[in-house]
């Protein structure tokens, strides 16, 4: 019994004995192993400490779609377009650069594309839409086709499947629609990005929630850098990254848009050259009639050669 007594008043000494001998370990260890600060990128750079992450709500992000969305009502922009076919699905995307296009738009949906081929800028393409219905005239095949917005894209052509519409999504953020629509505010921030990103989702007929679009802002200065778009089914339909934003007239739109539309497999590059922010524009700018001779395609319907 003695003995056992002597023991536990040495415990005290052995335990301090011990967390020194650890201490003194991770002192070595420190010497050892740490390099110094993890690299942190922010916005492609470099992380410094005069970075200052911005911090806001959700409905102050909400807000600041609306803010960059109303003040837009026309324009009439000149754009360098890289279309491309194929998808990241596939594993194979093959671009045609060089194409310049004319794109007008006037609220509420109303929009106009006119491209031209490369070099020698002869006219290639040109397309309009409004809520409901889209024409659009191929002059190398000499077709025109026309139909609903909501048409099945299922053309082995894939430029055939250009909507007017889709452009017109990816290039305006629609604000919040409160009425079918209900945001929720994630923060992405991590060692590699600073973001965050409004879900928002949408109430479907069964009143079950399902995602319909999501919205990134950048953190540095809250910019809108991506928005991605889902069917009612999930499957993404649009992906849609922005940058360069530039005060035009002075309202904000970016310079820089790419397009990416998976499920159609093909994706538009759009670099703006020039810029005429709320230019009046008439009800005649967006007729496109059917060229005479050429052939009439009314989607999901056969081909109708023009009488000779």
């Amino acid at each position: 019994m003695k003995r056992m007594r002597k023991l536990r008043r040495h415990v005290p000494v052995a335990l301090a004995l011990t967390l020194a001998s650890l201490s003194s370990s991770c002192s070595v260890f420190e010497g050892l192993f740490i390099k110094g600060p993890r690299k942190i990128l922010r916005g492609g750079k470099l992380a410094t400490g005069k970075q200052t992450l911005l911090t806001a709500t959700r409905d102050q992000l909400s807000e600041r779609i609306s803010s960059l969305y109303a003040p837009i009502n026309s324009f009439q922009a000149t754009v360098n377009m890289t279309p491309s076919t194929g998808s990241v699905y596939k594993g194979q995307i093959n671009e045609i650069v060089d194409v310049r296009a004319i794109i007008l738009f006037r609220k509420p949906s109303d929009i106009r594309i006119q491209a031209q081929t490369p070099v020698v800028r002869t006219p290639a393409l040109d397309m309009v839409s409004n809520a409901t219905d889209f024409r659009m005239f191929i002059n190398s095949k000499n077709l025109f086709i026309e139909g609903s917005n909501s048409a099945p894209t299922n053309s082995k052509n894939k430029y055939e499947n250009l909507r007017p519409a889709a452009f017109l999504s990816s290039m305006l953020i629609q604000p919040t629609d409160f009425g079918s629509e209900i945001p929720v505010l994630m923060d992405l921030t991590d060692e590699d990005n600073a973001l965050y990103m409004l879900m928002f989702m949408r109430k479907m007929a069964d009143g079950d929630l399902r995602v319909g679009r999501t919205v990134w802002f950048d953190r540095l200065d809250l910019s809108i850098v991506r928005q991605m778009v889902y069917d009612v089914e999930g499957s993404e339909t649009s992906d849609t990254h922005y940058a360069k934003w530039t005060p035009y007239n002075g309202v904000l739109f970016p310079s820089h848009i790419d397009i990416q539309r998976p499920k159609d497999e093909y994706g538009i590059v759009l670099d703006v050259e020039a810029m005429q922010m709320n230019k009046a524009l008439t009800d005649a700018q967006f007729v496109l009639t059917q060229p005479e001779g050429s052939t009439l395609q009314e989607i999901g319907a056969p081909p109708k050669q023009a009488p000779k």
